[in-house]
């Protein structure tokens, strides 16, 4: 976690968040000087539109700066239409979600299919891609997980059932999970067409080199393209599953049990009342759920976004472990 409080800012526009990124090294700042801290080689400074340079951290020499410009390039050659949907710090984090035509219908709702992309420049949140970092995805025989928008909240919600292939699996799984102890971990995601180009270990380090850059670039246009062509995912049935009311007065108690800071379970109670209102609904593990999801990225927190991804996997299966009860 950063000590930085942050609250997400929600922008539409590349531009907010494609400001100049550059590494300046400490041996050409310091020529004359031994430097001891080896695992401390550049300076990330960074210049925000209409700000002054940022130092968003010093990093090792092999630390991977991925340039918001080079993901934006991508998308722009491999997606005609979209909506961009940006949630971003001051201290270097970004959530980049691409929101696109296709719709799924969830519980009378309208839910975008959607892309979603974390970045950093202050090391904090990795890159990723539908929450799965590039290390995972070096592995040929993973694959892309899902990701969705809703509109009512401007939510990113992530297919955090993907890895398995039915809802039997699903929630056998959950019964082990719940059942206390060490917390199992989801299976890979192998479900898929194989993908057409192999991962290279270059990957691991892409540096502003031009050529660097460029090999990034291809393989997350196999990445994107793999995307655009997947049928839609388990997750999408567990939100259908979700569909059904909590149990009377149970909300408040799952609120209180869930793993997130007590702030944010306040907030999320007080935006699970603004949607009863607005949908004329009882609360739903849906509704529940996009209440956390919704506090968790837009809150003000010291929370990063990896952090807060990794929260809302937790919710996500401890609200699916109650609704199959």
């Amino acid at each position: 976690m950063t000590y930085i409080s942050t609250e997400p800012r929600i922008s539409g526009r590349w531009e907010e968040v494609c400001y100049p990124i550059e590494s300046v090294w400490l041996n050409d700042l310091l020529p004359n000087h031994d430097i001891i801290a080896t695992d401390r080689q550049q300076l990330i400074v960074g210049q925000m539109p209409g700000g002054r340079k940022t130092l968003f951290g010093i990093q090792s020499a092999d630390y991977t700066i991925v340039p918001n410009a080079a993901i934006r390039e991508v998308i722009d050659e491999l997606v005609d239409e979209y909506q961009l949907v940006v949630k971003h710090t001051n201290t270097g984090e970004f959530n980049i979600c691409i929101v696109l035509p296709a719709t799924v219908q969830i519980g009378g709702e309208s839910i975008h299919r959607s892309l979603t992309l974390t970045n950093s420049y202050n090391g904090k949140t990795p890159f990723s891609i539908q929450g799965q970092s590039l290390t995972a995805l070096l592995d040929p025989a993973t694959r892309l997980g899902s990701s969705l928008y809703r509109n009512l909240c401007q939510n990113g919600l992530m297919g955090w059932a993907d890895p398995f292939t039915d809802l039997a699996e699903y929630e056998s799984w959950l019964g082990q999970w719940a059942g206390g102890g060490k917390k199992k971990q989801p299976p890979k995601i192998t479900i898929g067409p194989k993908r057409k180009r192999q991962m290279s270990s270059e990957i691991r380090n892409i540096h502003h080199g031009a050529l660097t850059i460029e090999i990034f670039q291809e393989h997350l246009r196999d990445l994107v393209a793999e995307h655009l062509a997947a049928d839609y995912t388990l997750t999408t049935q567990v939100y259908e599953h979700f569909q059904q009311m909590v149990p009377a007065r149970a909300d408040e108690f799952l609120l209180k049990e869930l793993p997130v800071p007590v702030q944010l379970a306040k907030q999320a109670r007080e935006r699970l009342r603004l949607e009863e209102r607005l949908l004329g609904s009882e609360p739903s593990y849906w509704l529940l759920y996009n209440a956390v999801n919704y506090a968790l990225f837009t809150a003000r927190s010291s929370l990063t976004f990896n952090d807060r991804y990794r929260l809302d996997e937790r919710v996500f299966h401890q609200l699916a472990a109650h609704s199959f009860d």
